[in-house]
């Protein structure tokens, strides 16, 4: 009987070790899953931050720009724009640039958030209002990186609302860019002035 006794203690604790390490196990699978979700689920959202332009300029050089100061808006026939500037491209505006002669420093940013406009059915005035995104167009200053183009890179992101993702525009360098803005040489190749509120 004592033998039994101590057999069946055994294969109980075997069992039980089994039964624990199995346990131990599952609970391990499902975290590392819900982990991967997680992570999958934050991967969606700065899938944009992983991008980077022919130019050279990485997204993730951008990353806040939703929450910078408002330069000033633009309307063309096909686009509704807000151009958007990080710290140190409003404190050079605060300062006087480039009215006073000076450049843009290093480290001033850009981006022109871009919206196909249609007419607003609500107000009771004519309006455009946005309809979709479509691009953001970045620009970031580093007079050595970017010397070729008057201390300026350029890059565009196309964005895709139905897969709710952005892609670098493989053509927007060699279309637009430093080209477009050498009218504004004068003015460090910016267009838009600082609209003073």
């Amino acid at each position: 009987m004592k033998r039994k006794t101590k057999l069946t203690i055994a294969i109980s604790a075997a069992v039980i070790a089994v039964l624990g390490a199995t346990a131990a196990r599952t609970q391990f699978v499902y975290m590392q899953s819900v982990h991967a979700q997680n992570n999958a689920a934050q991967n969606k959202n700065n899938d944009k931050y992983l991008l980077q332009s022919p130019s050279g300029i990485a997204f993730s050089d951008f990353r806040g720009y939703e929450d910078w100061s408002v330069i000033s808006s633009a309307h063309t026939d096909d686009v509704l724009k807000v151009i958007v500037g990080n710290p140190t491209m409003i404190n050079a505006y605060k300062a006087g640039i480039p009215g006073n002669g000076q450049p843009f420093p290093d480290g001033s940013m850009v981006a022109k958030l871009q919206w196909k406009p249609k007419k607003s059915t609500e107000a009771p005035f004519v309006v455009d209002v946005p309809d979709y995104f479509t691009q953001a167009f970045l620009m970031e200053k580093d007079s050595k990186r970017f010397a070729k183009s008057g201390g300026w890179g350029y890059a565009v992101f196309n964005y895709d609302a139905k897969s709710d993702t952005f892609s670098p525009d493989a053509k927007s360098f060699s279309d637009c860019g430093y080209a477009c803005h050498t009218p504004v040489k004068a003015k460090d190749y910016i267009f838009h002035p600082y609209q003073k509120r």
